[in-house]
């Protein structure tokens, strides 16, 4: 597979003008689809939020009821059972909340509605989180930009052979381009229903925040009228542990071995309010995201803390306005705080534009060290070559379908490190790039 990845060095403009060519008549022989795998009106079970102690569940029934998760060690021991009712109401999807876990445990889970297994596959079964504790290793899938076509399936069974840990899908995922309750309803359950996806999480936790599509339409902004409608859904059909704060926005957060990942949502609260980094200009996260960011980042003691998006963390150099590029504002305050609080091991995640890249900040002035941006994107097989656009701070770029970043991230070893690897449907390796926590460390 053509990388321009597999050399060390940075990309100049003219590797980066032949490896776009390259990779852009490469990604037009790959275009073939087809019908979803739709299962019944039964989706799941699968696995959501889940650390060291504690895990989320879901799954959508066929009727109302009471339904009863047991949760048993894999090597056995006494089942935790939490009962959960499917009402008409929530379109019968039942959430469970498990705590009184063990660290880097193995368990098995079954369904029961009044004694009777409804769910009882051998491919039950998930692992808890390393103790944030001792030094872990973990590897996570991270991607965007997903439908029910041939070649988003692929990427689900090849995140699976991968053996991932876990899975962070950072929007897009699915496309719906409408704030209505029927229809966001219609497509959450259309995507749920993808037989490789459903596979795929039953076996491993996942968490998600939404982009445009899957929010309100392209380019949509906090304004979107009809927003609470796709919250009320989103929350219903993603089993995490908290969906923002107060009602408001979807923002989340999670501890797993040696990184903390914080899932940003950059929709919600867009141009809503002023900033609170510049009063003269429009927010991007909002105040209240902001304040629980900066509380999480300042108590965190993972080595390595992922902030993770739907939009990227710079300019697409386009007419759309939803980048950070349009909020540098807010970005200028993120990195005035990390330097202000000495805080090590912040790596940026991004999706949205159909074209995966790497990039690495000279902001050892205004951090203490160089930031780097993943930019993971996308599932499915359409690509974006002129979003991958040449900037000075890129080391590696790929317009390529159906890819996703196999992120390992290890504390086992000193100095802890970050070896990420874009990985395409073929389980080929399109570019890879590494980093240790020494990078990551104020000078």
């Amino acid at each position: 597979m053509k990388s321009s990845s597999r050399s060390s060095g940075r990309v100049s403009r003219r590797q980066f003008v032949a490896g776009t060519l390259a990779c852009t008549a490469a990604s037009a022989l790959n275009q073939a689809a087809a019908a979803p795998a739709v299962s019944s009106d039964v989706l799941g079970p699968i696995v959501g939020h889940t650390e060291s102690d504690k895990s989320a569940l879901w799954m959508r029934v066929a009727a109302p009821g009471e339904y009863v998760l047991e949760v048993t060690p894999s090597t056995g021991g006494a089942a935790i059972k939490v009962p959960a009712q499917a009402t008409a109401e929530h379109d019968f999807c039942l959430h469970w909340q498990v705590e009184g876990l063990r660290p880097g445990t193995s368990y098995r889970y079954r369904v029961t509605s009044k004694g009777t297994p409804l769910a009882d596959a051998a491919e039950q079964t998930f692992k808890t989180a390393p103790d944030p504790a001792k030094p872990g290793k973990v590897r996570f899938a991270i991607s965007s930009c997903a439908k029910e076509d041939a070649g988003s399936r692929a990427v689900w069974t090849r995140m699976a052979e991968e053996q991932v840990d876990a899975v962070i899908l950072i929007g897009d995922t699915p496309y719906i381009d409408s704030t209505k309750l029927d229809i966001q309803t219609k497509r959450h359950r259309e995507f749920a229903a993808v037989t490789e996806y459903q596979k795929l999480l039953q076996s491993r936790p996942c968490w998600w925040t939404w982009d445009d599509h899957d929010f309100a339409g392209n380019d949509c902004d906090g304004r979107a009228a009809g927003k609470e409608n796709s919250r009320t859904v989103y929350c219903r059909y993603r089993p995490q542990w908290s969906f923002g704060e107060d009602n408001q926005g979807i923002y989340t957060s999670f501890r797993h071995g040696p990184v903390e990942v914080f899932l940003l949502d950059t929709r919600w609260f867009s141009e809503t309010e002023k900033s609170y980094a510049d009063p003269s200009k429009p927010s991007l996260l909002g105040a209240a995201q902001w304040e629980w960011l900066q509380r999480g980042l300042k108590a965190s003691t993972a080595p390595f803390k992922l902030l993770a998006c739907g939009v990227i963390w710079d300019d697409k150099q386009s007419r759309e306005k939803d980048d950070w590029g349009t909020y540098m504002h807010e970005r200028k305050a993120l990195e005035d705080f990390i330097a202000r609080n000495k805080i090590p091991g912040v790596v940026l995640v991004g999706g949205d534009i159909h074209a995966s890249r790497v990039l690495r900040y000279k902001s050892k002035k205004t951090v203490g060290y160089d930031l780097v941006q993943f930019i993971a994107s996308p599932i499915h097989s359409s690509v974006i070559p002129k979003l991958n656009t040449y900037h000075p701070n890129l080391v590696r770029s790929a317009v390529e379908p159906h890819v996703f970043l196999v992120m390992e991230v290890d504390s086992t070893v000193s100095p802890a490190r970050i070896s990420a690897e874009l990985v395409n449907r073929h389980g080929e390796r399109v570019f890879t790039y590494n980093l240790t926590l020494a990078d990551l460390t104020p000078a």
